[in-house]
């Protein structure tokens, strides 16, 4: 029953030995710099490495073991559950098995459960319009200076209904998060089998050099940035991407349709063999300025763009220490062996109903992030019985 729900500060949940006092990540002198990032080690975790309610190893930066050792607090675990309360505010992740130890910046909070909390129910409840609205009024979202510290977070108010209930809340939301991750694990199998195919196709044919403006029509000139500030102001409808994922929600949007994004700048713009950081998008969507959009061309459909640019090695062209960055000059003049346009509308063929599939899939998970959304909510707050849930 409702009533034996309570509402308890995070300072509460630690005097009573439920939580372990949340921590941040190290600031000033001993905080990690880019200069210091390898290609492997420890996770370096930042705030827009909170993706989808977990943690995105594939584009986080990484620290040496050595340097981990040397650094005071922001030794995250699994089972630890991630807020963000800097800058970008309000993201959440449960940590997952992946690793023993990731290291938080000081844009992220690690809560720590160790009795009578459901740790997916606190992230859960961390997602929730309600916390997620109090801890926007309280650290000033929408500035771009907006912060929490770890002080004012020992006062932020947390739901508790009883263990059972929250264990019962959790299941329902995980066995949806489960149906999404099985359908992303079956279109990461369908982009591998589309790289693949890819790779085949050159082994056996006689292709020759192009360069990549020869294949590609560029958008970038219609790309529009907009500020956390005014994305504060707007209604959340259509994804607004950057470099590399899906960075909020605007109410407006500027493309409509498949397209390809290519990461232009950031902490990363190649992953670890070269290749540079891809999306593929649908629906009506807008994206800033740190991620060059293009369609092909010459018969390369955009699932032949996608495959295309998971093979290439771009190393050569990323300029920049401090900031990485493909620009488009270099992009367009980047030279690699592609077929011609008659065999790139076969390939095409071939292709396009794995996008397609893939794009389905994405699709899908839309609607059931949309019921996740909708019933979370109301069972935490007790208005939906979680017993009148089919699990």
């Amino acid at each position: 029953m409702k009533s034996e729900w309570t509402t308890y500060t995070v300072q509460e949940l630690i005097d009573k030995e439920m939580l372990e006092p949340p921590m941040d990540g190290n600031h000033g002198e001993i905080h990690p710099k880019t200069t210091d990032y390898v290609k492997s080690g420890v996770p370096f975790i930042m705030a827009n490495n909170l993706i989808n309610g977990k943690v995105d190893y594939s584009n986080c930066a990484f620290i040496t073991n050595k340097q981990a050792s040397t650094l005071k607090k922001g030794f995250a675990h699994p089972g630890d559950v991630l807020l963000t309360h800097k800058a970008t505010i309000g993201r959440t992740a449960l940590v997952g098995t992946e690793y023993d130890t990731i290291i938080l910046t000081p844009q992220v909070t690690y809560y720590r459960v160790k009795r009578g909390i459901s740790n997916l129910y606190l992230k859960y409840y961390f997602d929730s319009n309600e916390f997620q609205q109090t801890l926007a009024n309280w650290a000033g979202s929408g500035s771009t200076r907006a912060y929490l510290g770890i002080t004012a977070q020992r006062k932020l108010p947390v739901v508790l209904p009883p263990l059972e209930i929250q264990t019962k809340i959790a299941e329902f939301g995980r066995i949806l998060d489960d149906k999404i991750e099985l359908n992303n694990k079956v279109n990461e199998n369908l982009y591998e089998q589309m790289l693949s195919i890819f790779n085949n196709a050159r082994r056996t044919s006689a292709w020759n050099k192009h360069k990549l403006g020869d294949v590609l029509i560029f958008f970038d000139n219609l790309r529009k940035p907009l500020s956390s500030i005014q994305r504060e102001k707007m209604a959340h409808i259509y994804p607004y991407y950057g470099a590399a994922s899906i960075v909020d929600y605007v109410e407006d949007y500027l493309f409509d349709g498949t397209y390809i994004l290519i990461s232009e700048d950031g902490a990363n713009v190649i992953d670890s063999f070269g290749h540079p950081l891809t999306q593929y998008t649908y629906g009506k969507f807008w994206v800033n300025n740190h991620a060059h959009i293009v369609k092909g061309s010459n018969g390369y459909s955009e699932a032949l763009v996608y495959a295309m640019l998971g093979t290439l090695n771009m190393q050569s062209i990323v300029t920049g220490a401090a900031q990485p960055k493909i620009n488009q000059a270099n992009l367009r003049n980047f030279e690699a062996v592609l077929p011609e346009s008659e065999e790139a509308q076969v390939l095409s063929e071939l292709l396009n109903p794995m996008l397609q599939q893939m794009l389905h899939h994405d699709q899908e998970n839309e609607k059931l992030s949309e019921l996740r959304d909708i019933l979370l909510p109301q069972l935490m707050s007790g208005a939906l019985d979680v017993s009148a849930i089919d699990l």
